[in-house]
């Protein structure tokens, strides 16, 4: 059974928008990078739901979606470095008060 591909649209704007509200409105460096990677799921859902819409018979989107974790993967790992060192030099993790990054 194939699930319409409306549903499949309205489930990935609604992550979507979750993590955009997350993105705009949260302070902690280690929630907004959940909410980057809620808003890559969303952008996952649409690929592999468009694939299946579309060309149920070739795996595209199954395999840009696999490119897509791997990148996320990449960045979630770089970010949360770049988190503890900061949080090492630092007792916070609030992006209002990092200003390490600037020289």
């Amino acid at each position: 059974m194939m699930v319409p591909l409306p549903y499949v649209l309205g489930l990935a704007a609604l992550l979507f928008s979750l993590g955009l509200y997350g993105v705009l409105t949260q302070r902690n460096a280690v929630r907004i990078l959940m909410a980057i990677e809620l808003m890559l799921n969303s952008v996952n859902l649409n690929l592999v739901g468009f694939a299946r819409y579309l060309e149920p018979d070739r795996p595209g989107g199954q395999l840009f979606a696999i490119f897509v974790m791997t990148v996320a993967a990449a960045e979630v790992a770089v970010a949360l470095a770049i988190i503890l060192v900061i949080a090492h030099r630092r007792d916070d993790v609030n992006i209002d008060k990092i200003n390490l990054l600037k020289w």
